[in-house]
């Protein structure tokens, strides 16, 4: 295919993914769904958008063909759930759909982009098993997904194609699909350690906004609890950015190399910061406790919340000044 043919293809994919997402948003605004469901089909926009930028531009790279992929299966998957839950017709049809369609767009963006990234070619012939493998579990996986019998999650309407008689093979073959999911994810994300360890230092920058973007997912697992308890709607937001949108934002910039040796700085800012707040925020928690049980004491009545919130939060302001107003780097030469 000739690089004008490619990218005529890629942005003609790409502005199909963007009127299905804008279909999806008019859908959940109707259907009032959270905030989740309209913030999510934004942040898959980036996934259509960046997979047009590079799919166009580097039309030999299978990378920005796997976020065509992954925004398409995304965006179909979020108009069928919303086009169901409004409830029009051939909503048990669209129901059944979302229910499988997910599976390919997971494993393009969590085991085949790891695989092929950041030049679109494998780490060695070695690792095809991986690829084959992961074929196989897509397959598998998405055929699963479609004819188990019973009621389809969070639609409320039973599968149309479920097959009663396979209800014990699936029951067998869904946690050892889901062993089988996080194995493949593992070995991909292998792939990317050994190439990171056998490239120059061009492929590695390109590694590390990747992997950057790729350890917001554990931090933003042990943190989000106390966040959704305090703002839940901020939850909303933080939790489908995330999951839609650093990934490919960061491979975007990786591939089309814009502001490339950037990463170092925006790793070096983010440690620094990000400890500096969690040190903070622990210090502000022990600061509230520490005055409520000193006002306690002293004046014996039970409570005083406010006046040991602001005496914290000016213990905090004193602090935080001078730690801000100083230049602080980590030496990031070990990567």
């Amino acid at each position: 295919m000739s690089r004008r043919a490619a990218s005529w293809l890629a942005w003609s994919v790409c502005a199909l993914m963007l009127v299905l997402i804008a279909c999806a948003v008019a859908l959940a605004l109707l259907n009032r769904s959270e905030v989740r469901a309209v913030v999510f089909p934004l942040g898959v926009t980036l996934s259509a958008v960046v997979g047009g930028l590079v799919a166009s531009r580097r039309p030999e790279n299978p990378v920005g063909w796997f976020f065509l992929g992954i925004g398409g299966c995304f965006a179909i998957t979020l108009v069928a759930a919303e086009y169901a839950t409004y409830g029009l017709a051939g909503a048990q049809a669209m129901a059944w759909l979302q229910s499988w369609l997910w599976v390919p767009g997971a494993m393009l963006l969590l085991c085949f982009l790891p695989l092929y990234f950041p030049n679109g070619r494998l780490v060695s012939r070695r690792w095809r098993w991986v690829v084959r493998l992961a074929l196989f579990s897509c397959v598998t996986g998405a055929a699963l997904f479609a004819l188990t019998p019973g009621e389809i999650p969070d639609m409320g309407v039973d599968n149309p194609l479920g097959i009663e008689a396979l209800r014990p093979v699936s029951d067998l073959l869904e946690p050892v699909h889901l062993a089988l999911y996080f194995f493949l994810w593992f070995a991909s994300a292998a792939s990317l350690v050994v190439r990171f360890r056998r490239s120059g230092s061009l492929e590695r920058q390109q590694i590390k906004w990747l992997a950057f973007a790729a350890s917001a997912v554990p931090v933003w697992f042990l943190t989000n609890a106390p966040i959704e308890a305090a703002v839940p709607n901020l939850f909303q937001v933080a939790d489908a950015l995330i999951f839609s949108a650093l990934i490919p934002v960061a491979a975007g910039v990786a591939i089309l190399r814009y502001r490339l040796y950037d990463i170092d700085v925006v790793i070096n800012r983010t440690l620094v910061y990000g400890s500096l707040t969690a040190t903070l925020v622990a210090l502000y928690l022990g600061c509230v406790t520490a005055t409520q049980a000193l006002l306690r004491t002293l004046t014996g009545q039970e409570e005083q919340p406010q006046l040991a919130i602001v005496v914290s939060t000016l213990i905090i302001a004193a602090v935080f000044t001078p730690l801000t107003a100083a230049p602080v780097s980590i030496d990031l030469h070990v990567w």
